[in-house]
């Protein structure tokens, strides 16, 4: 499926403006990596003054790209200026000693063209596995994307990383501080291959906030855990998947890890591009939370409430606006996590479906019914063992997945 063929059905109804971040440019260009006819490759130009910090795939068959952005965050000055550069179509995953040489000649003509130093260069790519990148295609337009390089054009790079995303996403907040005002935006590219064992997709992240590449870093790790890590589509875990985020520092307003504006405005863009990803998954017709209460730990409650949503027999059983609880409790008894048959509350939405180890009396099969047919559904379980906490994010499971996926390399 090409990316953008057929908008998701819980897609949002339009891209939202997202204002300009000082100290960043963007530009897109057709490369024809893999697609015709469409913008492929995307460069962001980042401020003398940058700090750089990301979170990557843990995969053991992480792709070219994403090795060499893990060698340099956190390694390098943050006097000089940056560039991200990133191409859809191609993944330059298990492509051997050609994938790490194509890395190399993209990371070295793109800091000829600005003028940057070499380990200020973070490359990602994204598409097929096990075909070697055309590198050249994507050097070769170097000159064109740096002279079209402007600070409003940060929906055309969204545009340009998708694949089988079928709409752009971004976000923005502002955060006003004592200082100032500070701006972060976001764009982010994923609808299938998502699992989180990091950020499970591709993301990059911009603010005009004054702060240190360690204290982003801290940052963006920890709001991870309940964002883009709490999200699954079909329970795949991408060799590519990378979340960049860059603190260009031109509002001038110094921020901390532990600043509670920014922290707020930051998960809250991350949870509102991890939504978007979820709700473009691959065929998704709904869009599903699951909240997992009274477990032992919230890692406990956290590993519940992903059997759940990552059970294929629970999502298509939501796909097909089927209340069978019954594979919700098939899926707490799989997990391995503590859980205590007797003790279990389910709810749909607020309808107490099960409890005490049994259907509830006053539940019946028409409600649960009528409540599946919601474009948007709610899965709460109550394991009655601690105070662990976790909710999760996914989408149903439909044959559309399989039509996407069958065809995926032809």
């Amino acid at each position: 499926m090409a990316a953008g063929e057929t908008w998701s059905p819980l897609a949002p109804k339009v891209f939202p403006k997202l204002p300009a971040v000082g100290g960043v440019r963007f530009a897109s260009s057709a490369a024809g990596v893999k697609y015709q006819g469409r913008d492929d490759v995307m460069l962001a130009e980042l401020a003398a003054g940058t700090a750089v910090a990301g979170v990557f795939t843990q995969s053991n068959t992480r792709a070219a790209p994403v090795l060499d952005c893990q060698r340099k965050i956190g390694n390098t000055s943050c006097d000089s200026g940056a560039a991200i550069i990133v191409n859809s179509g191609n993944a330059n995953a298990f492509t051997g000693k050609s994938g790490d040489e194509a890395v190399e000649a993209i990371i070295c003509a793109v800091a000829a063209e600005l003028s940057v130093p070499e380990d200020r260069v973070f490359s990602s790519s994204t598409g097929v596995i096990g075909e070697p990148l055309p590198h050249g295609r994507i050097t070769a337009q170097l000159p064109a994307l740096v002279a079209g390089l402007h600070a409003e054009k940060i929906a055309n790079a969204a545009q340009a990383i998708m694949t089988t995303d079928t709409f752009p996403k971004g976000a923005h907040c502002n955060v006003q501080t004592s200082e100032g005002t500070v701006n972060i935006t976001g764009i982010a590219k994923g609808s299938g291959m998502i699992a989180p064992d990091m950020a499970t997709m591709l993301v990059y992240l911009f603010t005009d906030a004054k702060i240190t590449q360690p204290d982003l870093q801290a940052l963006v790790s920890e709001l991870n855990e309940t964002t883009f890590n709490a999200i699954t589509v079909d329970s795949d875990t991408s060799t590519s998947d990378t979340l960049l985020i860059a603190a260009t520092g031109a509002s001038g307003v110094e921020i901390t890890a532990s600043h509670g504006g920014f922290r707020e405005g930051l998960h809250k863009l991350m949870l509102d591009l991890a939504h978007q990803v979820v709700r473009d998954g691959e065929g998704a017709s709904k869009f599903v939370e699951v909240r997992v209460t009274g477990a032992l730990s919230d890692q406990d409650a956290k590993t519940h409430a992903m059997a759940i949503a990552n059970s294929p027999l629970v999502k298509t059983a939501i796909a097909g606006a089927d209340p069978n609880w019954g594979r919700i409790v098939m899926a707490i008894g799989k997990s391995g996590a503590a859980a205590e048959r007797d003790l279990l509350t389910i709810k749909f939405g607020d309808i107490t479906v099960a409890e005490n180890g049994w259907v509830s009396p006053d539940y019946s099969e028409e409600q649960g019914a009528g409540y599946m047919l919601n474009q948007e559904v709610v899965i709460s379980v109550d394991l009655a063992l601690g105070s662990g906490q976790a909710t999760v994010w996914t989408c149903d499971l439909t044959h559309g997945y399989i039509t996407i996926n069958a065809d995926y390399r032809s």
